[in-house]
């Protein structure tokens, strides 16, 4: 197969102002950051630790150094936990814009290898469309990330429409990312919380949208579900059953299935056999690179999951490799 540029759109991003804000601001609000720990920076949420962040995750110059080492061409820089929602309103603001900057600076120093994903101060609403206006008009601002739960509300909570309605007309698309999960307490051991946890909230996110209406609603609105959308694409018969008998449901004209294909799918699945589900059920051009750069739970080679995978075509491991991307993404 001839070279193909590689898009990886699961690359997470912590940038130093971003951390040196929750280190001077956060502590009002259970959130710490010790800046000068060993191995690298460590937020701490109501005093529990939380992971180390390698030097990948902050310095540029490391980052494309192990893009050029995994073969990837292009990240698209998001952030993850603890986003912004948990900080007031003033200081997730000063958080939001600090990485949106951060993002634009970077793009703007490698234009060809690195774009961002907007993160707002979902929250709180108003703020959020402030935000999103000014994000928008920034050098490689591509899309919006966002918690599949923003603080105590759903997806479908109402509060949230204007921005999605917002989001939709800038022709941007939203990806999103677990920030916290359902029943923590019964996940806290072994690390079900992420093994479980964050899949499961991925179908969580994608039924409230669609039985939210937030879909129908924003009929062009681009969502992009992370670990090959979790639970989702594999419950979806379920719930198009429970759609046809339940009466909670009938609100709904369209069967959930119909919706399937308006979600988009990374490819961090950790399983051959699951991938190929998903590609047999949503359909090559609607899965897109992914790596969940640089956590230990993500793929150090991305790009190899794709080519090493006997049961993709030349043509559709160039669309989910990077043609899709490009296209979702505007490159």
């Amino acid at each position: 197969m001839a070279a193909v540029r590689s898009i990886d759109i699961h690359a997470h991003f912590f940038p130093r102002t971003y951390l040196e804000l929750i280190a001077a601001e956060g502590g009002p609000f259970g959130m710490t950051c010790d800046l000068d720990r060993p191995g690298g920076p460590v937020i701490n949420s109501d005093g529990r630790r939380g992971n180390v962040l390698e030097a990948r995750f902050i310095d540029i110059d490391a980052r494309l150094a192990s893009m050029d080492e995994q073969g990837v061409d292009v990240h698209a820089l998001s952030l993850t936990s603890p986003m912004v929602y948990w900080a007031g309103d003033g200081l997730s603001v000063k958080l939001s814009r600090a990485f949106n900057d951060a993002c634009a600076a970077a793009h703007e120093a490698h234009p060809d290898r690195l774009v961002g994903l907007a993160m707002l101060p979902m929250h709180r609403p108003a703020l959020a469309l402030e935000e999103l206006e000014r994000a928008a008009r920034l050098p490689g601002i591509r899309g919006v990330y966002m918690a599949t739960k923003i603080g105590d509300m759903e997806l479908s909570d109402p509060s949230l429409l204007p921005v999605f309605r917002r989001i939709e007309a800038l022709h941007l698309p939203v990806f999103l990312h677990p920030n916290s999960v359902l029943e923590p307490a019964r996940l806290a051991k072994y690390y079900l919380r992420n093994f479980i946890g964050n899949p499961t909230e991925s179908a969580i996110a994608a039924s409230h949208l669609i039985f939210g209406e937030v879909l129908d609603n924003c009929p062009k609105l681009v969502v992009c579900l992370p670990h090959g959308g979790g639970s989702f694409p594999y419950l979806i018969g379920r719930i198009q059953h429970g759609w046809g008998v339940r009466p909670e449901c009938k609100h709904l004209l369209n069967g959930p299935i119909n919706y399937l294909r308006r979600f988009w799918y990374d490819t961090v699945t950790h399983s051959a056999p699951a991938l190929a589900y998903l590609i047999e059920q949503v359909g090559a051009d609607r899965v897109v690179l992914g790596s969940d750069f640089c956590f230990d739970m993500g793929y150090e080679r991305p790009v190899e999951v794709v080519t090493g995978h006997g049961g993709i075509g030349e043509a559709d491991q160039a669309r989910i490799l990077g043609g899709n991307a490009a296209a979702l993404l505007g490159l």
